[in-house]
């Protein structure tokens, strides 16, 4: 029940974060979560825990927020915006995952107390990374492609929760079996596996779910430099 309890209050403050990197920094904040997003989601996702009876890996709360942050560039600048970040956020993770294994090949100072550690965290990261840049890379663009189509099918502003989930509903699903195929097949026993792959596709779609007020309120933030823009 504790990791019940944490979690909701873990997600909560992961969306009020959100909502407070878009109201400072405005777009270039949108594309901040992007990068910190990914880079946070393969280190949190080494970490398993149980919530309720079902065994999770943690960092499918602000992963989910990824698709969260696409589809509000999608929503307000457009599809060109959305796979921008998308590109944005596949160079930062390819990149932190090239300087985190260079530094694992430093022969560490006698005194030196991090290396076991970091070898446990990032360790995993050439598989884990793998799996998480082909599901990232996959799911996110067929997310774009998604809403962009959903757009087209129900432009209604009262309808973006139906282009937000609608989209996510397909484009995570692709996304978990990519990713725990790559990353956990062979690692964990197959009936582990599979909890996983369950807990991680639905702990994905409800935090997706719960983020739709979140996007509705995120829309209707108002920048004068946009505004100057657009007046142009």
């Amino acid at each position: 029940m504790f990791n019940f309890l944490w979690g909701v209050l873990f997600v909560l403050v992961n969306f009020g974060l959100f909502l407070a990197c878009y109201r400072l920094f405005g777009r270039n904040g949108l594309y901040v979560w992007i990068g910190a997003a990914t880079v946070l989601a393969n280190i949190q996702v080494v970490k398993t825990i149980e919530v309720l009876g079902i065994v999770a890996t943690l960092g499918n709360t602000i992963y989910a927020t990824i698709y969260l942050t696409t589809d509000l560039l999608n929503e307000k600048y457009g599809a060109k915006e959305a796979n921008k970040a998308v590109w944005f956020g596949f160079f930062t993770l390819l990149m932190s995952m090239i300087m985190m294994q260079m530094v694992l090949v430093f022969t560490p100072q006698e005194t030196d107390i991090s290396q076991e550690s970091l070898e446990t965290i990032f360790g995993l990261m050439p598989r884990i990374a793998l799996g998480s840049l082909t599901a990232y890379f996959v799911s996110q663009f067929m997310d774009v492609r998604l809403f962009s189509k959903l757009k087209d099918a129900f432009p209604g502003r009262n309808q973006l929760w139906i282009r937000n989930n609608g989209s996510s509903l397909l484009s995570q699903l692709v996304d978990t079996l990519i990713f725990t195929s790559i990353a956990f097949a062979g690692v964990y026993p197959w009936d582990v596996w599979w909890q996983i792959a369950l807990s991680t596709y639905l702990l994905k779609f409800i935090v997706s779910a719960a983020s739709t007020p979140v996007i509705y309120i995120a829309r209707n933030f108002r920048f004068k430099d946009e505004a100057s823009s657009a007046g142009q």
